[in-house]
């Protein structure tokens, strides 16, 4: 049983993260004509531009002038690669095992997820943007500024897109399903999702790769997709979106069908059953472990 705060306090968690996501998702859009490369992170297809830092500084300052008390964990505060993400996160869930209950609260940030589509003007890039209370989600809130979508969920309240109630796909089979996967940056990631396209290809209705996880879990959550999965993401690329799923009615875990947690990096999210433990299943055909 996940422990939640009080409702109200649900309700302006909610209200500060929609506000940070808009603030965000309007620079990105002033800028949406591309970006310059301020340099590259782990490897030269792991871009940082001028604009996910102001972004970012953003979405933080909205969030501690209502909450200066709050935890805050961004992708641009953490040094690239697998292994300081997941330091950083592990570094997080550790402090707040000391914090008192109205300190016990961690945002999780990506200021602007899909930089190379940013970096060349694609309208497939947007801010993610979680809360974790004593080391469970609690809220989420994608907000996608080039379609004017907001993806929001609270734990125990169900998913919505704009106000309206959101539900995962009904598909029932993974022969009728679209599957999205990454374009992953670092090698390890690359080669096992190169190892899962010619065994997963020929099962699903479609494969589709949008370079974005926001978006790509925001869409499994409102059934344009049926899943996705990835091999290797970090926190703030998945915590609002898993969310999103589960609130949607869907199933958010590791490739071992283990219940996704702010520690896991291997994920599939998808609208559940029998096409979850499907994908899962031909994955490990695939030898992706």
């Amino acid at each position: 049983m996940i422990e939640l705060p009080p409702s109200e306090t649900l309700d302006k968690l909610l209200a500060v993260a929609i506000d940070a996501s808009k603030q965000a998702g309007d620079i990105i859009l002033g800028n949406s004509g591309g970006a310059d490369v301020l340099k590259s992170k782990a490897n030269s297809r792991d871009l940082l531009t001028l604009i996910d830092p102001l972004c970012e500084k953003t979405i933080r300052e909205t969030i501690l002038a209502t909450f200066p008390t709050h935890q805050f964990l961004g992708e641009e505060d953490v040094p690239p690669g697998k292994e300081a993400s997941a330091a950083a996160i592990e570094d997080k869930l550790q402090q707040l095992n000391d914090a008192d209950d109205n300190d016990n609260y961690l945002w999780i940030v990506d200021p602007i997820d899909g930089t190379s589509n940013f970096v060349h003007g694609m309208p497939l890039c947007m801010p993610s943007i979680a809360v974790a209370y004593k080391g469970q989600v609690v809220v989420g809130v994608i907000h996608d500024p080039h379609r004017d979508e907001t993806f929001t969920a609270i734990r125990g309240k169900g998913a919505q897109m704009n106000g309206k109630s959101i539900s995962v796909g009904q598909q029932s089979d993974i022969g009728d399903a679209i599957v999205a996967m990454g374009s992953p940056p670092a090698e390890e990631s690359m080669k096992m999702s190169l190892a899962a396209l010619p065994v997963l290809m020929p099962k699903v209705r479609t494969i589709r790769m949008i370079g974005s996880a926001a978006l790509m879990l925001a869409w499994v959550a409102n059934g344009r997709l049926t899943a996705y999965w990835e091999y290797d993401l970090s926190s703030w690329d998945v915590a609002a979106g898993s969310i999103l799923i589960e609130e949607a009615g869907g199933k958010m875990t590791d490739l071992n069908d283990n219940r996704w947690n702010l520690r896991t990096r291997k994920i599939c999210g998808s609208n559940g059953g029998k096409v979850h433990e499907q994908i899962l299943d031909v994955l490990k055909e695939a030898n992706v472990v």
